[in-house]
C-alpha cells in the first residue's frame, strides 16, 4: 500500500452487526475506531465470545496513535482488553463509555492502560496526522458519539450506532448543530450505521417506552422482573421512574446490571432517590407487590440471573404465578434467539405473566436510525462517498439504495467485506484487495485456540455423544485379553442398550483377533473404524469414539 494515500480498513463490522473494528491509516500513523465483541453461533459449542482478528494491527503496532471508542455497548468496546494484551496504545472515550471500559479493564487485569476521557461538547484529539472531533449522537446508551476525522486527504465522518431522538430519557439529543458545522467545509466520506436501512420511517423516541412499561406494572399484582441489556441505561432509567411512581422499590440483580447501574449513577447518567433502590437482602422485607427486580439475562444467557430464576436455581429469588416478567431490550442478536425462546418457554410453563418484545412491539424502541433518519444524516453531512457499517449484506444494500435515491452515484457507495480496504487519494476513492481476516474465538481464557476441528469435535459430542473403548492388551504379544469395555455417554443409555453394546464389544474383539492385530496404534484405528460403521448402521448416529489401551 502506498504511504501517501488514506486507508479506511474495516477489519470487522461490515459483514454482521457486531465485532465493530475500523482502522484509519495514513503513512506512519494509524488510529482505531471501536473494538467490539461478537456472539457465538449456536454450533460454536463452548465458545464464550467472538473477537476480531488483530493480526494487521499487531503487524503495524508502531503506527498506532490511539484507540477511540464511540459508545458503551459490548459490540463496540468489549474486545479492547484483548487488543491491549497485544498492543499498547492510549484509549479515548466519553465519560460514561470510559467508566464502562475502565471497569472491564479491571476485570481482565489490564493494568498498564489509561482511558483518556474527552468531552464531546468541546474536545478534539490530535493523534498523529489525524484530528478527531467527537460530537454527541442519540442512542440507547448515553454519551454515544460520532466522529469527524480531519486527515491530509480530507475530512471523514464516522457515525456508528445512532438515531435522532429529540426527547431522550438519558443524556442529550444528537448534536445536529455541531455535526453540521463540522461538515460545512465539505466531507470526503461518511462511514455510518446501516442496521436500520430496511425499516421505514423514523425510529421512535426512547420516551415512547415508558408509558407501556407503566401500564404493565400498574396491573401487576406480584413481583415484577424487568430485564434489558446491562448497558441500556436509558431503559433502566425508565424502569426506575415507573417503579417510583407505582410505589415499588427497585433491586438490581446480576453482576453486569448491578455494576453498570452503579457506574452510571456515580457519573450522573442514572438518577433516582437513594432510598428507591434496595439490595437483595433488603428486598425480602417488602411485600411482593412493592418490589421490582431489574435483572440480567434478557438474551437467555445460561447462568444469568433471570435464567437461574426461571429454572429454579437462584438461591434468593423464585417466581410465582402472580409475578410478571418484562423483556425490554434489543431483539436477540445472532446466535442467541434459541436461548431467549427457551427461557421464555420456561416462564410460560410457570404460568407467570410474560411480556416479550417478539409478541409486543411496543416493548422496544431501536437505538438505530431507520430510513428517514439515515436520509436525514446523509443530507446533514453531504459526503462524496458513503460506507455502510454495522449491518449484514441486506442492510448494506438498503443503505446503498437510500443514498442512490437521494442522488448519489452507485459507484460512490462502497460496500466492504470483512477486511475490506478503501484508499483515498486526491479526492478519489478506490477499493483495494481485502486484508485476510478471520473470527477469533474466545473459550474461557483461551483466545484463538478454538479452531474448526475443535468446534467439529464439540458438535459431535453435543449432538452424537461419545463412546469410550477400553481395550485390555497383553503387552507380551499385543493381543486383547478380553472383550473391550464400552462406556457410552450421550449416545445410548447403557442399561437400556446393554445387549447392543455387549454385541458390539464381542464383534470388535472377533474382528481384531481375526486380523491378528498386535500394534497399539493399529488396534486404536481399527477399533474406531469398526465401531463408527457399526453404530452408524445400527442407530444412524456417529458418536465420537475414544479408544483407551490398558497394557497388562
Amino acid at each position: 500500500m502506498s504511504k501517501n494515500g488514506l486507508k479506511f480498513i474495516a477489519l470487522s463490522g461490515t459483514s454482521g452487526v457486531t465485532e465493530n473494528l475500523y482502522v484509519y491509516e495514513y503513512g506512519e500513523d494509524m488510529i482505531i475506531v471501536d473494538c467490539g465483541v461478537g456472539f457465538p453461533d449456536p454450533e460454536m459449542y463452548g465458545v464464550d465470545l467472538v473477537i476480531p482478528d488483530f493480526t494487521y494491527i499487531r503487524q503495524n503496532a508502531k503506527k498506532l496513535r490511539g484507540i477511540v471508542i464511540t459508545h458503551g455497548h459490548e459490540d463496540h468496546l468489549g474486545a479492547v482488553p484483548f487488543l491491549l494484551r497485544d498492543v499498547k496504545a492510549p484509549v479515548y472515550a466519553s465519560r460514561l463509555t470510559a467508566g464502562f471500559l475502565e471497569d472491564k479493564l479491571v476485570d481482565y487485569k489490564i493494568k498498564d492502560c489509561r482511558v483518556h476521557v474527552f468531552d464531546p461538547d468541546r474536545d478534539s484529539l490530535t493523534l498523529g496526522v489525524f484530528k478527531v472531533t467527537p460530537f454527541l449522537v442519540s442512542h440507547s446508551v448515553p454519551d454515544a458519539c460520532g466522529l469527524a476525522i480531519d486527515t491530509p486527504e480530507g475530512k471523514l465522518f464516522h457515525v456508528p450506532d445512532y438515531k435522532f431522538d429529540w426527547t431522550p430519557t438519558s443524556g442529550k439529543p444528537f448534536d445536529v448543530a455541531k455535526a453540521a458545522t463540522l461538515a460545512s467545509g465539505g466531507v470526503l466520506a461518511l462511514a455510518s450505521d446501516a442496521l436500520g436501512s430496511m425499516s421505514p420511517g423514523h425510529t421512535e423516541s426512547e420516551a415512547f417506552i415508558e408509558d407501556r412499561i407503566e401500564s404493565i406494572i400498574k396491573n401487576a399484582t406480584g413481583q415484577v422482573y424487568f430485564t434489558t441489556i446491562s448497558s441500556n441505561i436509558s431503559r433502566m432509567q425508565q424502569a426506575l421512574n415507573v417503579a417510583m411512581r407505582n410505589g415499588r422499590k427497585a433491586c438490581f440483580v446480576g453482576r453486569s446490571v448491578d455494576k453498570k447501574a452503579e457506574i452510571a449513577r456515580r457519573l450522573g447518567y442514572l438518577t433516582y432517590p437513594r432510598d428507591l433502590v434496595v439490595n437483595l437482602k433488603q428486598a425480602r422485607n417488602y411485600d411482593k407487590d412493592h418490589i421490582m427486580y431489574i435483572i440480567s439475562g434478557c438474551y437467555g444467557q445460561p447462568g444469568s440471573a433471570l435464567y437461574r430464576v426461571a429454572l429454579g436455581e437462584h438461591q434468593q429469588l423464585s417466581l410465582e404465578e402472580a409475578d410478571t416478567v418484562i423483556f425490554s431490550g434489543d431483539p436477540a442478536p445472532p446466535g442467541s434467539k434459541a436461548k431467549v425462546d427457551f427461557l421464555v418457554d420456561r416462564l410460560f410453563e410457570m404460568n407467570v405473566d410474560v411480556h416479550y418484545y417478539d409478541m409486543q412491539e411496543d416493548l422496544h424502541v431501536s437505538g438505530h436510525g431507520s430510513q428517514e433518519d439515515i436520509k436525514f444524516l446523509f443530507g446533514l453531512i453531504k459526503p462524496k462517498y458513503f460506507i455502510p457499517i454495522g449491518g449484514t449484506v441486506r442492510h448494506m444494500r438498503g443503505y446503498r439504495d437510500l443514498a442512490v435515491n437521494m442522488g448519489a452515484k452507485p459507484s460512490s457507495v462502497l460496500e466492504l467485506p470483512a477486511g475490506g480496504v478503501v484508499e483515498y487519494k486526491e479526492g478519489r476513492a478506490s477499493q483495494l484487495k481485502p486484508i485476510p481476516v478471520r473470527d477469533v474465538l474466545v473459550d474461557g481464557i483461551d483466545v484463538g485456540g478454538v479452531g474448526n476441528a475443535v468446534l467439529r469435535d464439540r458438535q459431535i459430542l453435543a449432538e452424537e455423544g461419545f463412546v469410550i473403548v477400553i481395550l485390555h492388551m497383553d503387552k507380551t504379544n499385543g493381543r486383547l485379553t478380553e472383550n473391550p469395555e464400552l462406556v457410552s455417554r450421550g449416545f445410548v443409555f447403557e442399561k437400556k442398550h446393554k445387549g447392543f453394546l455387549e454385541n458390539a464389544s464381542k464383534e470388535l474383539k472377533k474382528r481384531l483377533d481375526e486380523r491378528k492385530v498386535s500394534k497399539a496404534q493399529i488396534i486404536r484405528d481399527e477399533s474406531v473404524n469398526f465401531l463408527e460403521k457399526t453404530f452408524l448402521a445400527k442407530t444412524g448416529r456417529r458418536p465420537m469414539i475414544i479408544p483407551v489401551i490398558v497394557e497388562i
